[in-house]
């Protein structure tokens, strides 16, 4: 069982955005991969990914190439066990280059709570390190909402 637990209402579903959000900042492909399940579908960008061995590796390379990686992710719907989810994250390359990347995904749960769909639309812009404007995990209490720029 991984709670909050389908069908969602609003603050439930603000939780296991929440969640996500830490998980996924924690940086850890183990930690990140039980909250899907073991036969969990992926898409994300142009790269299909299926179990949590393949989550595992794909998270892996994801954050060896994605250095300083800080996300926040935002509700934008929910209807009994699926979201709609947009975030933005900021990393930078090997050469020091910062990038911001807007996205999308589409989630779905099991009524266990692990995801068992997650479809992700991701876009990245360039951006000066003086743009920057998430810096590691969200400080308690931070209800900012994402910008659209």
């Amino acid at each position: 069982m991984r709670p909050p637990l389908p069908p969602f209402d609003p603050d439930s579903a603000r939780i296991k955005v929440r969640a996500a959000e830490t998980a996924w900042n924690s940086r850890d492909p183990e930690t990140v991969a039980q909250a899907y399940t073991e036969d969990s579908v992926w898409r994300n960008r142009d790269e299909f990914v299926t179990g949590r061995a393949e989550i595992v590796d794909f998270l892996k390379r994801k954050w060896a190439k994605e250095n300083g990686y800080a996300l926040r992710k935002e509700l934008w719907g929910f209807r009994e066990n699926r979201m709609a989810v947009r975030f933005q994250y900021e990393w930078h390359d090997e050469s020091g280059q910062w990038h911001r990347s807007y996205g999308n995904e589409l989630w779905e749960f099991t009524p266990e709570g692990l995801m068992s769909r997650r479809e992700a639309s991701i876009n990245d812009i360039p951006i000066a390190e003086s743009e920057r404007r998430i810096f590691g995990p969200r400080p308690e209490g931070d209800e900012t909402p994402l910008p659209i720029e």
